[in-house]
């Protein structure tokens, strides 16, 4: 019982540390949510959301938690943000902006033998699914989506080097569905890691590093400023 409160404590830290409500100024409202992609690097503020508030000046809301999946039985934990679903709460949004489907793929069937698993989270028309359900339920609420693809290995002794098939089908998968609404965009990340280039990952060659977080983050930002009406920071454009 200890155990499991501290560990309750432990995700609630994570959830809610200094990044879990980041705002600006001005700028769209923004949710973010997701697995450790999104979540990396938040204790210390240089996470993907601390460079999309930085360079958009908007009001981020970071709920993503390292970890998290669609598929999460555990209750409690889920209700804290280990469910993705779990993860978002209505609200004023302009954009809602999140990944996820990585761990059901890699915990879940060890990206070998994922048909299933894959079909579960989305279908290979990108209509049915988990995945097209939820976001379905985020674009009925008003936000643009933005759905973020997964880095891929740098191709040097990475424990998820042979995902990298599982990978390529499910951006295939999800760009067919963000071609179904013009407001659910999907933004790959396959190629922003040079092959060999060990300056994108973590080292244990899984999570982004400090580097990757910050262009994942001004990706995001310079989407999200081409396609937003209004004022946001100049410097969503030049990455300053």
């Amino acid at each position: 019982m200890i155990r499991q409160i501290f560990a309750i404590a432990l995700l609630t830290l994570v959830l809610t540390g200094p990044q879990a409500m980041a705002q600006g100024r001005d700028g769209p409202r923004i949710l973010m949510m997701g697995d450790s992609l999104m979540a990396m690097h938040k204790l210390v503020g240089l996470s993907v959301s601390a460079t999309v508030r930085r360079m958009t000046g908007a009001q981020v809301t970071d709920r993503a938690i390292g970890g998290a999946r669609y598929f999460y039985r555990l209750p409690i934990s889920g209700a804290i943000g280990l469910n993705i679903k779990q993860q978002y709460h209505r609200g004023n949004w302009d954009w809602v902006v999140l990944n996820g489907g990585g761990n059901d793929l890699w915990l879940g069937c060890g990206c070998t033998r994922c048909e299933r698993r894959m079909n579960q989270l989305i279908s290979r028309d990108g209509r049915r699914g988990v995945i097209p359900g939820f976001l379905s339920r985020l674009r009925q609420d008003g936000a643009q989506v933005i759905y973020v693809g997964y880095l891929r290995s740098p191709g040097v002794n990475s424990p998820i080097e042979h995902c990298a098939d599982e990978g390529d089908e499910f951006d295939r998968r999800m760009a067919r569905l963000a071609a179904l609404d013009r407001g659910l965009h999907f933004m790959p990340l396959a190629d922003m890691v040079p092959h060999g280039d060990l300056s994108y990952h973590a080292l244990d060659r899984i999570h982004p590093s400090v580097k990757a977080s910050r262009h994942i983050g001004a990706r995001i930002a310079r989407f999200i400023a081409s396609h937003t009406q209004g004022t946001v920071s100049r410097n969503a454009l030049t990455g300053n």
